[in-house]
């Protein structure tokens, strides 16, 4: 599957963006030091679409404190005034911003004798490593969206401060394409259409960030899981099941305990023995391997389970099915020799492909992350895996970016981002080398030559889990999902009660053809029950009367509003089918 190449051009856009929205957190840091003398400054980075400035001061901030803010940082903008650079010691650092709380903290945190900088424009001053752009009239087009808190350093043992998020942007067009399009997002929103369409939710008395499936929204999982199983029966796959606790000894072997404590939710006892809810599948996956003596003739072994795991997230951000606390990871793990690797990635990506594509994504950006500064394995095998995945790529003709030194410690990974409907970026699929773990559990194989060796280990999830993915599928189609996917597939609407019963008929035939359908037998007019499946986003609505009980068929409506007239019953049926089989 090719993905589009991004062009220098596009590059340079980016980089314009990322300047212009960094030198925007400054002019909004600059207003608000205008207006809140007293403020404290924090932190205030360019993010993806725009910037933040976390500030403590003396009361909350207001809409009307925006629009002001909005005010002072044009007449800043229209100053056209330049950001010029400042490089100093630690030491005199402490002098310029003793006035600061934060910025001595992070001052404090920088290692002696290094240098740094700041940038300064009109009368404001900031601690940063830059870059900018010239001058503050490169800013062509802001607008400040609203005010959240936030912990100092993103933990909640720290003060709560108050964060304005911000947009900025090279040109006016482009500022008011961003607010159409989170327009277009916020009417897309799978919160929202969870509730309208009564697929999904959560509730207080079980606990924040914790799933609940409705039977319509059970059944699109039902459908995206047997599609997971049916394409895994195709490759190649073994299907595993781990349990949902596991001791703490086998944590601490896996390092888990060590590194990822703060994640994970308190120990339970059991008999004495302490257990741990798992925050991931893989030292179970691992186990499997372990059972026995391994030859390389057993290679490649590739291990797959939809695992629920959990995890302790921070109730500040939860994001309904997008940042939850429990959810179901569509876990793989591929053990192999160092001659397989390259070959098992290919049948990944092919395999992500083509899987995502019949979900209806079709376009990528994909991300090659090689060795971090801190790293756990030998340099070979981090070479080895890396050429690889590069390897990989070029031979399924895809074009990708490399993020040097974005890799986690324990190996070089491959990261693919799905386009929606509206073009916004989804993480979703992952290729992860990991070489931590192999040496943890001391995982070997017996080779040709009759000694012992160390496996590759690829960690691997196409979906990512299963709640997330869900909720970018209700996104990307704003709860109108193509008919095999959608949970009604037809509403049958009798026009009066005496065709009640003709209605049940066509909903048995269609039914026993593999339909989902569903009658309306409500005592309502013919018009809104039309209205409510259409409000439902059912692909097809299916009127019946006398005219259409003497045809034996149903008068045949798309949601899209298509009015095919009178179509047979066995018509509709196969219409509907092959449209389910062609996944459109």
């Amino acid at each position: 599957m090719p993905v589009k190449e991004r062009t220098q051009a596009e590059r340079d856009l980016d980089d314009l963006r990322f300047r212009i929205r960094h030198s925007a957190a400054h002019v909004m840091a600059e207003a608000v030091q205008s207006m809140f003398p007293g403020a404290k400054f924090a932190v205030g980075p360019a993010i993806e679409d725009g910037f933040y400035y976390d500030f403590h001061v003396e009361r909350p901030f207001t809409p009307e404190d925006l629009e002001q803010l909005e005010t002072l940082m044009r007449e800043s903008i229209a100053a056209n005034a330049p950001f010029v650079e400042t490089e100093f010691s630690r030491e005199d650092a402490k002098t310029r911003f003793a006035g600061q709380p934060f910025k001595l903290e992070i001052i404090e945190g920088i290692a002696e004798g290094e240098m740094l900088t700041s940038y300064a424009h009109r009368d404001f001053e900031d601690l940063c490593r830059g870059p900018h752009v010239p001058s503050t009239g490169e800013i062509k087009a802001i607008k400040l969206m609203h005010v959240a808190g936030a912990y100092w350093r993103g933990d909640e043992r720290n003060e709560m401060l108050q964060r304005i998020y911000g947009t900025a942007w090279e040109s006016q067009e482009s500022l008011d394409q961003h607010l159409e399009r989170l327009e277009q997002a916020a009417l897309r929103d799978h919160r929202k259409i969870g509730r309208e369409l009564d697929l999904f939710s959560t509730s207080d008395q079980v606990g924040p960030g914790l799933v609940i499936w409705h039977p319509k929204g059970g059944r699109i999982r039902s459908l995206m899981e047997q599609e997971w199983r049916d394409q895994h029966d195709k490759r190649g796959y073994e299907f595993v099941y781990s349990p949902h606790i596991g001791k703490a000894t086998l944590w601490e072997t896996s390092g888990h305990l060590g590194f990822y404590r703060e994640n994970m939710y308190d120990s339970m006892d059991v008999e004495g023995q302490e257990y741990f809810a798992k925050p991931m599948n893989c030292p179970f996956h691992i186990q499997v391997f372990t059972s026995s003596k391994r030859s390389y003739r057993e290679l490649p072994m590739r291990l797959t389970e939809l695992g629920t795991v959990y995890r302790y997230e921070r109730s500040g951000v939860l994001q309904g099915l997008l940042r939850v606390r429990g959810f179901t990871q569509d876990d793989a793990h591929i053990f192999c020799r160092p001659d397989q690797v390259e070959d098992e990635v290919v049948g990944v990506l092919d395999f992500a492909f083509d899987l995502l594509g019949t979900f209806g994504f079709t376009d990528y950006d994909v991300f090659l992350s090689t060795k971090p500064e801190k790293a756990v394995g030998r340099d070979e095998d981090w070479v080895h895996a890396t050429e690889s995945l590069r390897r990989a790529l070029d031979r399924m003709n895809v074009n990708y970016e490399v993020d040097e030194g974005g890799g986690a410690f324990y190996g070089p990974k491959l990261d693919i981002k799905v386009k929606d409907a509206i073009g916004r970026s989804w993480q979703c699929s992952t290729v992860q080398f990991d070489f931590n773990l192999p040496e943890r559990f001391d995982l070997n194989y017996v080779g040709q030559d009759g000694a012992e060796h160390r496996p590759y280990m690829v960690h691997r999830a196409l979906f990512g889990s299963l709640e997330r993915f869900f909720g970018v599928l209700v996104e990307h189609y704003g709860g109108a999902f193509p008919l095999w996917l959608a949970p009604v597939q037809a509403e049958v609407i009798p026009i009066a009660d005496r065709h009640v019963e003709y209605a049940e008929q066509v909903r048995d035939e269609l039914a026993a053809a593999g339909l989902r359908v569903h009658v309306d037998a409500r005592n309502e007019r013919m018009g809104a029950k039309i209205r409510d499946a259409q409000m439902m986003k059912v692909p097809y609505m299916l009127v019946v009367g006398d005219q259409e009980v003497e045809a034996n068929g149903a008068a045949v409506r798309s949601r899209s509003g298509e009015d095919l007239n009178i179509v047979a019953t066995a018509d509709i049926a196969e219409r509907m089918l092959g449209e389910v089989r062609a996944r459109g």
